[in-house]
Formats: C-alpha cells, structure tokens, sequence
C-alpha cells in the first residue's frame, strides 16, 4: 500500500477487496479510514456482521499487509526507540544490507501507552475467543538481539497455533523450510541456550519464538515444527535464577533457558511476564490448545494412536478437518496439549505395506504404522478426506454468499450451503444436492461451490450473483403448499418427494401466460435472449419454450446466437448450461430411480446402539468393547441417522436405507458387545453396529430389513436369517444380462426370491454338487441337482461377505452327520467319496479295514475332508487304501451322537438277545425307521458297502464275522469288550436285503455289478486288463433289466466299437440297411441323442447325470437324413422354428410358451433373428443371439408338460468356456423339417461325415496292454455332472487319476 495508506477511507479499501457490502456496517461502528480497523479481530469482525470466514480472512490479511508496508498516518505518535544490544555468535544475523542502525526496539511501546496484547487486537468485555483457526493479526517488528520476522509475503514461517500444546519433544528429524503465513505473529524470537528436560547440566541451544499464544523453541531458525510449544495461558511466573538463566513455570513444569547476557536475559523475562500478566488480567481467553478440552473431540474426523517412526513410543495423532495434530498421549488430547500438526493442503498420503503408510509433505515424510491393516485403511481414508478438504477453494462459495439468499439452501433453507445447480441457479444444501443427482443431468446438473473449480467461470459467477435463490425461487417454489415445504431437519424421502414436484413435475412454479403454446413460447424467448430479463428467460426456458428453436433469423438460427450478438453474457451462460435441459412435466411418474419403483415402508426406530468407524474391508479381526462407541440412533423417513448423543440434533452421520444392500446377524459374542449386526451399503462401506441385549438387536435388526426390502421379498424377513440382502444373478438363456434378487441366507439354506415377489425352492447349501469362483473372484457359482446360479459380484465388499457366509454355510459344521456336508441321497459327502475309492482300488485288498493305516495321514486326510469333501479327490497312488478305510473308522468313531444316535443305540444293542431271527429282523426294522434321515440314509450305504466287501472274502479274507469285530465298536464307540454291538453289524450284513427292503432288481443289479467287478479282476489278474477300463451298464433297444449289458469301456473305445460289442453279445447281425446306433437318453428332458460313430464313449459317460443312460437300438431316420445331405444345395440352413427357453433356477425365462424365431445355421455359427430375413435386404442386421455350434448338444424331443406345438422337437444345450449352461426348445412344423435340422446340426458338428462308408466286419480289437499303467480295479460308472466333469479333465491328464461313483 502506497505512503499513506493507513488514511485510505474505509469505503475504497473494501471496494478493492471485492468487499463493498460491509461498508455500511464498517462505517456505523465509527470506522472510517483503514487506521482505525488496525485493532480489528477475528471476533469483532463477526459482531460487525461479517459471518463468512473467508471474507473475515480476506480483512485481516490485507490490514496485515497495510501495516508491515505502510507508516502510521501523519501526527500519529511513533513508539519510541531503544538502545540497539550488541549480537551475540549464536544470535541469528540479518542480511549485510541491514545494519544495527537500522533495527528496531525490540520491545516496543504500544502508540498511546497501550499494553503490548491490546495493541495486537482490542478486545471488547463480551469478546468471546475463537473456537477455531484464529487468523493473523498485525505484525510487530523486535529489535535488538531478537530477530524480527521479515515480509510474510515473501517468507512465510511456520506453523504457530494448532488444538493443544504440550510440553514434549519432537523428533530431531521434524525439520524443514518455512511452511504457512503464521496465525500469530511473532513477538520476539532469538537463540537462547535451554535446559534438559532430565535436569542435565549440559545445555542445548534451541531458537525460541514468543507470540501471543505460544513459547515455543526449535532446533534450527529454519524449522518448521517445533520441539516443544508452551501455551502463554499455562505461564505462572517467569523469575531469573542467575548466571543469565531464567526460568519460566507452567502448571505442568518448569523450563529453565540461558541467554547469552544479562541484558538479553532481562528482555526475555520482562517480555515473558509482560505477555502472562495481560493475559491473565483479560477475560478467560481460549486459545487454540485449550479448545481440545471440550471440542477437540466433536471436531476430529479420526483420532486414536499410531507409530511414527523415529519415536520410542505411540503418538496419539488425530485428524481434524484439514489438518493432521499430533499429541504425546491421550491425556494430553483431553487437555488440549499438543506436539505439532501438519497442514494438509501440502500433505499426500500413500500405502507403504500392510499396516504402514506415509503421508508426505513438502518437509517431512511421516511413516505411520497402525495396529491393524482395517486400521491403516481407515486412517488413510480419512487423511485423503483431510487433504480433500483442505484443497476445496472456498473463493467461489464466498463470492456467491455474497447475495444474501444464496447463503441459504434454495430447497429446504439450510445455512451456508457449497452445492449449486448450474442449469437451474439454485445454490443447494450437502444433503439437497444428493437428491437433485437422483433426478438425473436433464433436470439438474449438480457441482460443488469449494472443489469443481474449472466450471465456476467468471460469467457463471456472476450468473449466480445476478439470478440468486430468490429469483430462482419466485419461479420455482411460487406456490408452495406450507405443509409440503421442506426444512433443514427433513428427511430425505420427504426430500426427493418435494424436489421431484419442483423440479421435475413442476408443481409449484409460477406459470408463464404463453404456456401451452409452444409457437409463441419460443417467439418470446428470442426476444428476450436480448434482453438482460433473465427471470423471463427462465419462466420461457421451463415453461416450455425450445433452447434450439428455429428464430428465423439466417445469420442467428438460435436463441443462444441471438444472445451473442446481442452481448448478453449471462443470457449465453443460462442458455448453454441449459441446452440439454428437460421442462417439467406434470405427467411424469415419481421415480426412485432404482430398480424398482414401489416405494419402502417408512419404519420408525430409536435408541442406544454402540458402533464402530464404517470400513472399507470385512471385518478379519474380533472388535473389542473399546472400538466401540455409544450413539444415539434413530431409524425414521428412510434414513438411520447416528448421534453423538440423545440430545444432539445435528447426527454424526446417516445412511439412506435404499442405499443398504445387506444385513448380516452376527453370532452372539463375534465381537467385544454380545449382540452386533452389519450394514453394508452401495457405496462399499460397512457399518458395525451392536448391543448387549440380544433382544434388541434383533428388534434394530427387523426394522432395518422392513425399511430397506423391498415388498415383492416381504416373505423373506419371516426367517430368522443370517444374511439378507440384494444381489445380481445370471441363470437361464439369457447369461449376458445379470438381473436383481432378493437372498436370505438361513443356516445351510440359501432363500431365494426373484424381482417379480415369486419365492423359490431353497438351496440346500451342504448338498451342492459345485461350489466355486470364476473370473477374477467376480462370480459365485452354485450347482445344485443340474440348477445352476450364478451370482455376480457388483459390490466388491458385501460381495466377499456372502462369498465366505455360503461357502461357510456349505461346509461342515459340527460332528454329527446333520452337520456334514451330504450327497443327493442325504450321505454325508465324506462317507461317500471314501467308499466310493475302497470300492475302486480296495474290494480285493487283504486285511481291508482291519490293517491300520499311517496315522499321520489318517489326520491329516479326515481334516481335510471335514473342511471340504468336495475339493478332496481321492487318487490311487496318492491316497493308499489303508489310510482311507482307517479314514472312515475314525469318522464314525470320533462322530457327535453316533451312527445309532445315543437315544436308540441301546435298543439296537437290546435287539440282539431275541432269538427268533424274525422277530429280530422286524425290530431292527422298526429301529432303521426311527433314526434319523441322514442317519437311516448313511447306515444303508455303509452296510451296502461292507455287503460287497464280504463278497470278495476270499481275496481280502473279510468275511461278515471279521468286519462286524472290526466296525461293531467302530460304529457304537465302545471298546469292543461286548459283542453285542459286532452282533448287530453282522445282522444287518447278513439280513441287508430284508432289513433295508433292496427289491430284486436292485439286488440282481449289484449282483450283477460284484460278477462283472471279479471277471475284471480275473483278467487283470491273468494279464489282459487295459490299465484305465471301467464297467457300465447298457441297454439293448430298450430300458429293461433283462436287456442290460455290463460293458467294459477302455479310454480308446468309441460309438461305433459299443454298439458292436452290445449286438456280438446277443448274436444280432447287422444288416445292410440296418443303422445301429448307441443313444444318449436323459429321462428328466425326455430326450436322446445319437452319438456320432467316431465319438469316444468314456467321457460321455463322465457326463452323464443319474437319469441318463446309454442304449443301443437303430436308428431309422438316419437314411433319410443322408439322402437329404446328399441332394441339397450349400453348405448352411435358414427358416422359421418355433422357440422356448427353459427357466432357470428361479423360474424366469423368456416367458411361457413358444414363440416364432428365424434361424440361420452355418457351419460355425446358430444365429437367432425376431423377423424373417431374406437375401436381397438385411443382411447387415444384428442378430438376436448367436451360438457357436461346437458347443451345442442338440437331443431329439422335446419333454411334454412345457406342452410343444408340434411332436417334432429338439432340446438344445449350449455350455460355454466358463460353464456358464443355457437351455432351450425348438419345434418345427413337420417330420421332414425336424431330419433336415438334425441332419444338418449333425453334419455341422462332425465335419460332414454322419455314417462310416464301410462297416468293419468285426469289432475293432482292443488296443494291448501297456506294461507302464499297470492295472487297476474295474466299477460300474456313475455320479453327478459336476464330478463326471472333473473326471474327464483329470482322465485328460492322467487315466491313473480317474475316480467315479459306484
């Protein structure tokens, strides 16, 4: 500022800070020049009514500037000048430009004898200190040994003022140049030699600073944060102690420092007791440290401890809107005694490991560690928050605030709102804005005030300035019904309801007198463009005038160039942020923008509940009590609000209840409170609530649900779930679209409800054939009896909950056989898959379960099979036969409640003293009926079992006597001393087909199964078995027991060398014209499949599930089928055919019925098209789906309760890469179109070839043995789809590995 300047009037100065509208205010309190607003503070700044910090901040740091560059105006008395003291070695020096005549006193007397704090600010008796971020005061110059601080705006010092001093030392390494404009200004600063805190007599020499707050000393004069801070208030008594020395007394501990001479000493201590006692003759005054008393707590975003590397011991640090403070320990938090703090608009934080990061500034790096990596991530995300906030430009929000009614929220009146949107010129509330992104960026188009900075230009500035919330308001809210307003305390469905009647329905706007002719609407609007009008160009724009309507001027075809050549900025600015805006429409429907439109319950709930920081990961760690904080919360108007207590009104936070995607119940004792339940929102965030009462958690739990499920899923809060919540699932044809449903997860039980209210048959987690992640940890897939669910993961975090929730829940749980995971036939898995492997490589061996396996891997083997049996494979070579029976031994040994269940095993133990063998048979009936499912189910397959070890006693000299000694104890877990219990498993295996009532086909069967397995023995003991054979039934023309053939099916054998073998066996010749064929038959679709003549046998025998089986029969439209491949023209197929999909597992699909679809079948692709399409036109058109055919399996037939048009029918299934599985029907017209079809689908898939030119007059040989396989057991095939799958991927890798069902 020139010379002079202090006299400039108070009028031209504002003018020049953009400040002209608190002239008036300025003016009335007497202030007339800028001289006398040289006292003003931060307080009295607010009386005179400038409430906006950012222009309180603009007048102090320009009066700062005035008085460190300009002279008091003339006549004013100048402060009189001391006696310069000579400089000492270790007092820092001033450039060489300034000479000791140059220097000021360095203790300064105050124009007008004032005392030296009232000089730095005037305080009025009902001045009330600031509660946060004092701003700068005037500067004043020291002199003599005490170095003044130089031109701020050149070099800034470091920080001086944070929430909390204390007398702790910093780091050595805490270094750094000059940070930020200091809040304070200095007094006096100097070299002082200081004192040990240990009392040692060696003295360290420290720069010391004095402002009006704080003493505080320093390694070097270029630090940046300080070693220790004392707080002015906290100064009893400074007092010389001799030899230059003089100490200064807080209520904490006394310092004791050494100046270079008396002289030296003397000003320090004059200064010191000057400063102490004006301030304690002042009223109270709250410095920035005292305010952690009572404050510091509110104000901290985060706070806790944490290492920080050069220290011995945790820092208490706490984050604090936009700074980081650091304090030596939670006392001296609460007491408002701090280290230092880091502003964070310099600061950047960065993961370092797993509980380290660093947060970097221009300075310093400091490297925090956390307890936890939960922990680390948190304090991350609230620093990146800090940094957020201290970035946010507050300039534009002030400049706007400017106009009196953008200091409140346009919508609902809140103060000092920082949102606006920039089509409508409204300047919203945090919340407001929320609900205007819901409307979507054709009705409004939200920005922040303080952090969108690129799109507040100059013109939408004083767009803003001009139009303002009144005028917009005198449009839009012209007719507000009182009881349909909103206020600050609204909650926001009554938001979103009130602002899609403003906004979008445009039910309270002032209505133009043109409205409803559009002509005249856009005829006015080009008028008034040219004009500076723009409360008429709004009325126009959103009454329903076009921004791009014709004006019938060539030169200007549009309002907006109207407006540019008229030079009206504003009128441009309104126009282009509104070019893709809708008008209202009355008509429109209120929408959620969800996937559903019905709008939620409004549930009502309060009370105390504890909760811990929201996170960002799952939970890996049990809280405890401590991590928990008591809030006030309320559940009301669709939002759980949580307070700092009963009787705040402003909460800590909320969440909308359309925002929840989950809801977990936790089991009792999780963490350190008894009763704690999950939140899970779309935003990724995980809240972690509890209470001690089970009681009423589970009351908080249920209204939750009701508030966030949506009606069509209602039926699912009846259950006592543990996981509840919306997911996204593919299943049926159409994989390509994921589609929203409702999952509640209910022990092993998976509940399932579609978008349209229909609830599903549950999934009984335990007896899923797969379980497993594809893509990269992205989809669940669960198969259970052929249904097949994919469920996709949006939402990275409730995702990764219900991924560990099901394969938990579909795991084992306990010991008893309920608790195990179970086969289809309610077996627990693990039961089966060793008799399954006994059965295989252990019929014939000597001594089966009698000799002890290795008992390490015994342990370690049941382990892993109680932790899940679907991922074991039991492999010959891996897994010795012997460990495997003791497996089983010790499961039923070890198992909870028993095979027999303690409740009936004495009965079973009674029923062996009846002699009459009938009566005894019947009583052991009666028993079996009595056990439980699982139990009755487990007990027949192991006396099964141990039915067909008995048949091979002679090989492995197991006979029912030796087995009922070894598993009578086993299965009663005595210690074998009472027969009785070996009693009883030798009746069941001797009485097994009365017992368990096996009928005669049954019984035939395994009879026949135990002949083919020792004929195959018999070979492989004479040499001629081919390592990898394995034995399954076929049937000749038809289903019958009498036309069964067990079949030995080496790896090599295909179709056509099967169908040879079944006729050489029943004598049948075949004859020229004669097409034998062998048939893949699912009874459950009621379709088959003739499988090629080159096609290999054993993995479409892994493939087939429990209803499909093999037949060999003639196949009588194969030579029509080859008349017609060898009489057409081209090389594809196209027209219409009548088409279903198959629902999938929760019974959606395309829709019931068929549907006419045109095909066209190429030799790689199946494309499906809505219309017909010809040649000459159309071909460029997408199609509807397409299928490669190579994973296409077409069956003949189509099944009769989907009811198909037509008898001639196919069922088509597609897998892809990832096995994702789709279902469908077509139907042709007639007989011939259904051959035409077939045979081409035929032809496509098998290289043109349908029938061999020549038949072989005898079947193939068989391949020789290769000595290098060796041999190995022979069993009839079966199993699930899921495992057939895996054994022919493992057969792929090594026949040796191959394991299957019997």
């Amino acid at each position: 500022m020139a010379e002079g300047g202090g006299s400039l009037p108070v009028a031209a100065w504002l003018s020049a800070l953009h400040l002209d509208q608190y002239v008036e205010s300025f003016q009335q309190s007497e202030l007339w020049s800028v001289w006398d607003c040289r006292a003003l503070t931060d307080e009295e700044l607010t009386r005179l009514g400038v409430l906006l910090p950012g222009h309180r901040r603009r007048i102090l740091l320009g009066l700062q500037k005035a008085f460190v560059e300009a002279p008091p105006p003339a006549g004013t008395q100048q402060p009189p000048a001391s006696k310069p003291v000579p400089m000492k070695r270790h007092i820092f020096r001033l450039s060489a430009a300034t000479g000791p005549e140059q220097l000021e006193p360095r203790c300064p007397s105050v124009p007008g004898g004032t005392p030296l704090l009232d000089m730095l600010g005037s305080l009025s008796p009902s001045w009330d200190p600031p509660a946060l971020n004092p701003l700068p005061r005037l500067l004043i110059p020291s002199g003599g040994s005490s170095w003044s601080d130089r031109d701020l705006s050149l070099h800034p010092s470091a920080p001086d003022t944070f929430p909390g001093s204390s007398p702790s030392t910093l780091s050595d390494s805490m270094e750094g140049t000059s940070a930020t404009t200091p809040l304070s200004p200095t007094i006096r600063a100097g070299w002082l030699d200081k004192n040990p805190p240990q009392g040692s007599y060696i003295y360290q020499k420290r720069w010391v600073k004095l402002d009006a707050d704080y003493l505080r000393y320093f390694d070097s004069e270029k630090d940046t944060y300080s070693k220790r801070l004392i707080p002015v208030s906290s100064i009893s008594r400074v007092s010389s102690i001799g030899d230059q020395k003089f100490e200064v007394v807080t209520n904490n501990r006394n310092f004791v420092f050494r100046a270079e001479n008396d002289a030296d000493r003397n000003e320090w201590i004059r200064t010191l007791q000057e400063i102490a006692e004006e301030r304690k003759g002042k009223a109270p005054e709250r410095t920035l440290m005292s305010l952690a008393t009572d404050s510091a707590t509110e104000l901290a975003n985060k706070s806790g401890f944490l290492e920080l590397r050069g220290f011995k011991h945790k820092l208490f640090v706490v984050v604090s809107e936009d700074k980081v403070f650091l304090y030596k320990n939670a006392e001296d938090y609460q007491l408002g005694i701090g280290i230092t703090y880091i502003e964070m608009n310099v600061g950047n934080v960065k993961e370092v490991d797993r509980r380290g990061f660093d947060l970097t500034t221009p300075y310093r790096i400091f490297s925090f560690s956390a307890d936890s990596e939960q922990e680390k991530e948190e304090w991350v995300e609230a620093m990146q928050q800090s940094i957020t906030e201290a970035l946010s430009n507050s300039e534009v929000a002030e400049r706007i605030w400017a106009v009196e009614s953008n200091r409140f929220c346009a919508d609902c009146g809140s103060p000092k709102p920082d949102w606006a949107s920039i089509n409508l010129c409204v300047v919203i509330c945090k919340r407001c804005a929320g609900e205007h992104r819901g409307l979507g960026p054709g009705i409004t188009k939200v920005r922040s005030l303080k952090m969108d900075r690129k799109v507040w230009t100059e013109e939408l500035i004083e767009l803003f300035q001009q139009f303002g919330n009144m005028m917009a308001n005198q449009f839009w809210a012209a007719n507000v019904p009182p009881s349909e307003a909103i206020s600050p305390s609204s909650g926001s469905q009554e938001r979103r309801r009130f602002l899609i009647a403003k906004y979008r329905e445009g039910k309270y706007r002032h209505y133009h007198p043109l409205f409803g002719n559009q002509e005249e609407l856009n005829r006015a609007l080009c008028a008034a463009v040219t004009t500076s009008d723009l409360a008429e160009t709004q009325a126009l724009l959103f009454c329903g005038a076009s921004v791009t309507c014709d004006t019938g001027d060539p030169q200007c075809p549009t309002p907006l160039a109207l407006a540019e050549r008229s030079g009206q900025r504003l009128q441009m600015e309104f126009l282009l942020h509104n070019k893709t805006s809708e008008p209202p429409r009355l008509e429109m429907v209120c929408s959620e923008e969800k996937p559903y439109s019905v709008h939620l319950p409004s549930i009502t709930h309060n009370g105390f509940l504890y909760k811990t920081p929201s996170m960002v990961k799952p939970i890996s760690e049990r809280k405890g009590p401590e991590e928990f904080s008591r809030r006030w919360c309320t559940l009301q108007d669709g939002v759980l609000s949580y307070y700092e207590n009963n009787r705040n009104t402003v909460p800590n936070g909320e969440i909308r209840v359309e925002e929840i995607v989950c809801l977990v119940n936790n089991p009792l004792h999780a963490h350190g409170i008894e009763s704690t339940f999950e939140v899970y929102t779309e935003a990724d965030r995980l809240y972690l609530f509890g209470l001690e009462s089970p009681d009423s958690a589970r009351e908080w739990l249920k209204s939750i649900a009701k508030s966030f499920v949506h009606p069509c899923a209602e039926g699912l809060l009846a259950l006592d779930f543990e996981r509840l919540g919306r997911l996204h699932y593919k299943g049926g044809l159409t994989l390509e679209h994921a589609q929203e449903g409702w999952f509640a997860l209910v022990g092993s039980t998976l509940h399932v409800c579609s978008e349209d209210g229909c609830r599903q048959e549950p999934l009984q987690l335990r007896k899923l054939q797969e379980l497993s992640i594809q893509g990269d940890h992205e989809v669940l897939v669960l198969v259970e009896r052929r249904r097949t669910l994919y469920i996709q993961g949006e939402r990275k975090l409730d995702f990764l909950g219900w991924v560990h929730a099901i394969q938990k829940a579909a795991g084992s749980s306990g010991d008893t056989l309920s608790e195990q995971q179970l086969t289809e036939s309610d077996v627990p898995l693990l039961v089966d898959r060793c008799i399954d492997y006994i059965t295989q490589c252990g019929l014939t061996s000597e001594g089966i379960y009698r000799k002890s396996g290795q008992n390490s891997k015994t342990t370690s083997l049941l382990e892993a099979l109680q932790r899940d049996a679907r991922r074991v494979r039991l492999k010959e070579g891996e897994h010795q036969v012997d460990d495997v029976a003791n497996t089983l031994k010790r499961f039923f040994r070890d198992l909870g409640d028993g095979l027999f269940t303690r409740r009936w095993a004495p009965d079973w133990l009674w029923a062996t003293a009846l002699e009459d063998e009938e009566a005894k048979v019947g009583e052991y009936r009666q028993l079996l009926a009595a056990l439980p499912p699982v139990n009755r189910a487990t007990l027949k397959a192991l006396i099964n079992h141990l039915f067909r070890i008995q048949c091979f006693s002679g090989e492995n000299q197991m006979t029912t006597h030796n087995l009922a000694i070894v598993f009578g104890p086993t299965l009663f877990q005595t210690d074998g001393k009472d027969y009785k219990a070996g009693r009883v498993v030798e009746d069941l295996i001797s009485h097994y087909v009365e017992i368990f009532n096996v009928n005669d086909q049954e019984m035939k069967k395994q009879q026949d199964e135990i002949t083919a397995i020792m004929k195959m023995r018999e070979a492989s003991s004479s040499g001629t078995q081919q390592a990898g054979d394995f034995i399954c039934t076929v049937y000749l023309e038809e289903k019958k027991t009498e036309t069964e053939q067990h079949v030995k099916i080496p790896a090599t054998m295909t179709a056509e060398e099967l169908t040879f073998e079944i006729l050489d066996r029943r004598k049948i010749v075949m004859k020229e014209k004669d097409y034998w064929s062998c048939f893949e038959v699912n009874e459950r679709e009621e379709a088959e499949r003739p499988l090629h003549y080159s096609e290999k046998v054993l993995p479409i025998l892994h493939c087939l599930g429990t209803e499909s089986y093999l037949v060999v029969k003639k196949q009588m439209s194969m030579e029509n089928m080859l008349i017609y491949l060898a009489s057409r023209v081209g090389d594809c197929k196209h027209g219409m055919m009548k088409f279903r999909e198959e629902r999938n597992l929760l019974g959606l699909g395309l829709s019931t019925g068929f549907h006419d679809r045109y095909f066209i079948l190429s030799h790689s692709w199946l494309r499906l098209y809505k219309e017909v399409r010809q040649r000459g036109w159309g071909w460029s058109h997408k199609p509807e789906k397409e299928w490669p055919v190579r994973n296409l399996k077409v069956y003949l037939g189509v099944k009769k309760k989907l009811r198909p048009p037509t008898c001639w029918g196919f069922t088509v299934f597609y897998e892809n890469e990832k096995h994702e599985k789709q279902q469908w029907y077509l139907c042709c017209d007639t007989q011939a179109d259904l051959r035409e079809w077939f045979a081409t689908f035929l032809q496509v898939q098998n290289g043109g070839s349908l029938w061999p030119l020549e038949h072989p007059k005898m079947r193939v040989a068989q391949p020789q043995q290769d000595a290098r396989l060796g041999n190995i057991s022979l069993i009839p095939l079966r199993g699930n789809e899921s495992e057939m799958r895996n054994s022919v991927a493992a057969f792929a890798t090594d026949p040796l590995t191959l394991l299957r069902n019997v």
